[in-house]
């Protein structure tokens, strides 16, 4: 998965946008004022931050490898998913769309 790919579909939410507060190197993904994902830019293979559910966080932690806890982010709350094929696309997406689900509902 490109870069290019997890970020067309991160803005397909509905009223998602890109921003920048961190600076240059993390693409933040954001609906409203709340963030949903973050993605560190210019990183092969790509590594994509999403909200999750506590227990399905640490759940995906204990059976994938390239699920890890939140890169600076609360660990409770956030995962850290370095794109190398472990997951599906379709996976990835699932996980994307309940990381937007989170942070749009609140």
């Amino acid at each position: 998965m490109t870069h290019k790919q997890v970020e067309d579909y991160l803005l397909s939410m509905p009223n998602a946008r890109l921003d920048y507060p961190f600076g240059e190197d993390v693409a933040v993904y954001k609906v409203g004022d709340k963030m949903f994902a973050l993605v560190r830019e210019k990183k092969m293979p790509v590594q994509l931050s999403l909200k999750c559910d506590p227990l399905l966080a640490e759940t995906l932690r204990q059976k994938y490898e390239t699920v890890l806890p939140g890169y600076h982010l609360n660990k409770k709350h956030w995962n850290t998913i370095v794109l190398t094929g472990q997951l599906s696309w379709d996976e990835i997406k699932d996980f994307i769309r309940h990381s937007y689900d989170l942070v749009a509902k609140t």
